[in-house]
C-alpha cells in the first residue's frame, strides 16, 4: 500500500430531521380529544342513562328493522337497475345508449330528498287517483288506484333504489371496462352470446373492481334511508323522532341512533371485507392474506 492511495471514506452521519410542529399538533389534538371524551362521559348532562334505557325500546328497534329492510330492498334494486343501465349505456345501439344516459344524468344530477318527495306525491298527477296503462295513443288496458300501488314504503324504495341504479350503473360499468377487451373478443370467437359473454366472463371478473364502491354505497344507502322519515316512513330517525318530541330528550336519542347507524355500518364494514377477500382470490395474496397469515409468514423460516 503506496502512501499516495485514498483512505476509506468516512462513514456519512444521517442527522434525522426535527419536525418539532408534528409533536406540538399532536399533543394539541391529544387534549382536545381527552377534553371531549372526559365531557361525554362524566357530565350528567349528556344522560347516558337515558341513553341506556331507549337502547333497546321497542319502537327504536321496530324503526332499526324498517331502516334495515329498506336499505336491503333499495340496493337490491339498484343493483338490478345499475346492471341493466350499464350493459344499456355499452350497448352499440345508440337508444340504449341514450336512455341510459338520460336516466344517469337525471336521476344523479337531482337531490335524493326530492326524489323520495316526487315519488311520494306522483298520485297527485292522477285525476281520481286512477292510473291508466295501456297501448300508446290506444284504449288503457287496465286502471290501478295509484293510492295502493304507491304506499309510503314503496315511494321510499322508489326514490332510494331508483337513485342508486344511477349510480351503481357507473359503478358496474368502471368494472366492465376494466376487463381486457382480448377476453371478450375469445369469447365471441367461440360463438357466446353478448348476455353469456357479461353473464360468465365479463361480469364475474369484474367483480373485484365493483365490490368495494358498491360496499360504499350499501354503507351510504344505510344511512340515506334517514331522509324516508320526509315522507313518515318508519325508520329509525322517525321512530326516534316521534319518541324525542314528546319527551324532549333530543340529544340522547340522536346518540340511540348514532350507535346503531354505527352497529349496523360496523355489519356491513366486516361483510365487504370478506366478500372482497373472496372476489379477490388470484389476484393479490397479500391483499387477500389475514393479520393471522401475515404474522405466521413473518415467523417463517427462509430458505
Amino acid at each position: 500500500m503506496t502512501g499516495s492511495e485514498p483512505g476509506r471514506p468516512e462513514d456519512i452521519r444521517a442527522v434525522p430531521v426535527r419536525r418539532p410542529g408534528r409533536w406540538i399538533a399532536a399533543v394539541i389534538t391529544l387534549v382536545i380529544a381527552a377534553s371531549l371524551i372526559r365531557f361525554a362521559v362524566t357530565d350528567s348532562a349528556v344522560g347516558w342513562g337515558t341513553v341506556g334505557h331507549y337502547m333497546f325500546n321497542s319502537v327504536i328497534l321496530h324503526g332499526v328493522i324498517g331502516t334495515v329492510y329498506l336499505s336491503l330492498a333499495a340496493m337490491a334494486l339498484g343493483i338490478i337497475l345499475g346492471v341493466i343501465a350499464a350493459v344499456m349505456r355499452l350497448s352499440p345501439n345508440p337508444i340504449l345508449k341514450s336512455v341510459s344516459w338520460l336516466y344517469i344524468f337525471f336521476f344523479r344530477g337531482t337531490p335524493l330528498l326530492v326524489q323520495i318527495t316526487f315519488w311520494y306525491a306522483i298520485t297527485a298527477l292522477f285525476p281520481h287517483n286512477i292510473i291508466a296503462i295501456g297501448i300508446p295513443f290506444g284504449p288503457a288496458l287496465f286502471h290501478p288506484d295509484a293510492n295502493v300501488i304507491i304506499t309510503i314504503f314503496v315511494a321510499a324504495l322508489l326514490g332510494l333504489g331508483v337513485n342508486e341504479g344511477a349510480y351503481m350503473a357507473e359503478i358496474v360499468r368502471a368494472g366492465i371496462i376494466s376487463v381486457p377487451e382480448g377476453q371478450t373478443e375469445a369469447a365471441e370467437s367461440l360463438g357466446l352470446s353478448r348476455m353469456q359473454l357479461m353473464r360468465r366472463i365479463v361480469l364475474p371478473q369484474a367483480m373485484r373492481v365493483i365490490l368495494p364502491p358498491t360496499g360504499n354505497e350499501f354503507i351510504s344507502m344505510l344511512k340515506n334511508s334517514s331522509l324516508a322519515s320526509i315522507i313518515a316512513f318508519t325508520e329509525l330517525y322517525f321512530e326516534s323522532q316521534a319518541i324525542y318530541s314528546t319527551n324532549y330528550k333530543t340529544v340522547q336519542l340522536l346518540i340511540v341512533e348514532s350507535i346503531w347507524y354505527l352497529m349496523l355500518t360496523s355489519v356491513l364494514y366486516v361483510g365487504q371485507y370478506f366478500l372482497e377477500r373472496k372476489f379477490g382470490q388470484g389476484f393479490s395474496r397479500s391483499e387477500r392474506a389475514t393479520m393471522k397469515e401475515r404474522w405466521l409468514a413473518r415467523g417463517a423460516p427462509t430458505r
